[in-house]
């Protein structure tokens, strides 16, 4: 039986949705065929790759994809991970089921580095837990 397909979208497909595409594939790619993309392309952020890389988590050749990139992709369920790309894109006409559960952007935290290192990890912390919580179970399975 194939894997239900997942896709993360935020806005530049450059942390959140990177993450969370990292940690999804890590802790339950067994059971989930995981991707991510943006409302735009960018390129992936070295503060999210240097966050994942303190778990054991290795997204260095991760690229930022565009969302068009999936159009014609049958997608299992869809996660929102920014209340701008879940403004902009609210629904996925192929998808089974969508998500939304907004996080923070990291970067728009500012400050020191330290500081934003900080708020990277805080908000990869975030994601790691809710995924625990919504797709350790078999409810979206």
């Amino acid at each position: 039986m194939a894997k239900p397909k997942v896709l993360f979208i935020c806005t530049a497909n450059a942390a959140r949705s990177q993450m969370a595409e990292g940690l999804l594939r890590a802790k339950y790619g067994n059971r989930y065929e995981v991707f991510s993309a943006g409302t735009r392309q960018s390129s992936v952020s070295p503060r999210a790759i240097m966050v994942m890389q303190e778990i054991g988590i290795d997204i260095s050749q991760h690229r930022s994809k565009y969302l068009g990139e999936f159009r014609d992709t049958p997608i299992d369920i869809v996660v929102t991970v920014c209340d701008r790309a879940h403004e902009l894109c609210p629904v996925f006409p192929y998808a089974k089921k969508a998500l939304h559960r907004g996080f923070r952007d990291p970067h728009a935290c500012g400050g020191s580095d330290d500081e934003i290192l900080s708020a990277y990890r805080c908000v990869r912390d975030e994601i790691a837990a809710w995924i625990d919580t919504t797709f350790a179970g078999s409810m979206l399975s």
